[in-house]
């Protein structure tokens, strides 16, 4: 039951790790470049800006949720188990959305890291 828990908190660890970097990305590219607007409007601006972005803070919320989730899956997981599990699985579901949400070019050379990093999460499953 462990084993279920472990994998469960880890899937959940992903999807949240996902939606929080797709949503961190199109917020600040909503944001704009931020050393522009940095030399021209000041620190302050920049916070007040990022802040507004709700894409921003529901990425935030995400991330959080993630990082609980981690906390649940090293409670019922191994280390060597839960991190890599998880930073892998993250590595491609975030290749995935970066294609089909942001419509990012991503290249061959990325999808084979991926096919190689699912091999990789296959091993450390079985």
């Amino acid at each position: 039951m462990k084993t279920l828990y472990t994998w469960s908190a880890i899937l959940a660890i992903v999807f949240a790790s996902v939606v929080g970097d797709v949503l961190l990305s199109r917020a600040m590219k909503q944001v704009g470049d931020v050393h522009a607007l940095w030399k021209e409007l000041g620190t302050f601006a920049v916070i007040r800006r990022t802040l507004a972005n709700p894409n921003f803070l529901l990425g935030v919320t995400a991330m959080a949720v993630a990082f609980f989730s981690l906390l649940f899956a090293l409670s019922w997981g191994d280390v060597s188990l839960v991190a890599p599990a998880a930073a892998s699985l993250t590595f491609i579901g975030n290749a995935v959305a970066a294609k089909v949400f942001l419509h990012e070019k991503v290249d061959q050379r990325r999808w084979i890291a991926a096919i190689l990093v699912a091999g990789g999460v296959a091993l450390l499953a079985g």
